[in-house]
C-alpha cells in the first residue's frame, strides 16, 4: 500500500474539544489536510521540539528519545496506519542493529517523537479519504486552519460577559515580549512560549 508523506503545518486550539488541541498535518505536494485532536501535554511536547526549546527538565518524550539514542535505536519513520471509530492509530518504525522493529503508539506520542528525530511522517490514502479535508484557499488570515479550529497565536474569540480580554501580544514591545518569554519558560508553559517566540520572530523578520 502506497504511503503518503505528511508535514506538520499547524498546532491549534480545538474549539470543539474543550482543553484539547489539534495538530494539522498537510499532504506533501497536495492540498489535503489531516486534523488530529490531541491532549495538552502532547501538544506541549510537539511545540517544544518544533520551536527547538530546551526544557529545564527532560519531558517524557525527551527521556524516551535519550533512551533510544543510548540503546542505538533509530526512529526511521512514523506511520499513521489506521482509523477506527474516529481514533487514529500509529506505529514507530525503528532500526536497531540492522533489524527493523515496529512499535505500536498513540498518534500524538508518535508525532512528538517524529519532530524530535526529524523523521518522516506517513499515512495511507484510505485515511486521508476518510478524515482529510481539502484546503481550498491559502491566502488571508485562515492560512493552515481547519474549520472550527483556532491557530495558536491568533487573537481569541470575544468572550461573553464583562471579563477583560487579554492584551494581544502585538501590543507589547519586543523587550517586554522577551521578558515574558523568560517568565513562561521558567513556568514550563511551552505553548505560550511558542506564541511569544513567533511574535518576536515576526517583528524581527
Amino acid at each position: 500500500m502506497k504511503k503518503i508523506e505528511l508535514d506538520i503545518v499547524a498546532l491549534s486550539h480545538s474549539v470543539t474539544h474543550s482543553h484539547n488541541y489539534a495538530v494539522v498535518l498537510g499532504e506533501q505536494g497536495g492540498v489535503r489536510r489531516l486534523p488530529i485532536v490531541i491532549g495538552g501535554f502532547e501538544a506541549q511536547a510537539i511545540a517544544v521540539a518544533m520551536e527547538r526549546m530546551t526544557p529545564s527538565r527532560p519531558l517524557t518524550h525527551d527521556l524516551f528519545k535519550n533512551t533510544m539514542d543510548t540503546l542505538n535505536i533509530e526512529l526511521q519513520e512514523v506511520v499513521i496506519n489506521n482509523l477506527l471509530d474516529g481514533i487514529f492509530y500509529a506505529r514507530l518504525v525503528c532500526l536497531k542493529n540492522g533489524e527493523q522493529i515496529e512499535v505500536d503508539s498513540r498518534t500524538s506520542d508518535a508525532l512528538a517523537m517524529a519532530v524530535r528525530f526529524q523523521c518522516p511522517i506517513y499515512t495511507y490514502e484510505f485515511i486521508l479519504d476518510a478524515a482529510g479535508v481539502i484546503l481550498e484557499e491559502e491566502d488571508g488570515e485562515g492560512d493552515g486552519e481547519e474549520e472550527g479550529e483556532e491557530k495558536i497565536g491568533k487573537k481569541r474569540k470575544k468572550r461573553r460577559g464583562k471579563k477583560q480580554e487579554p492584551v494581544a501580544l502585538s501590543k507589547y514591545k519586543v523587550e517586554d515580549l522577551e521578558k515574558m518569554l523568560t517568565d513562561v519558560l521558567d513556568k514550563e508553559d511551552y505553548l505560550k512560549a511558542a506564541e511569544i517566540r513567533d511574535e518576536i520572530n515576526r517583528r524581527q523578520g
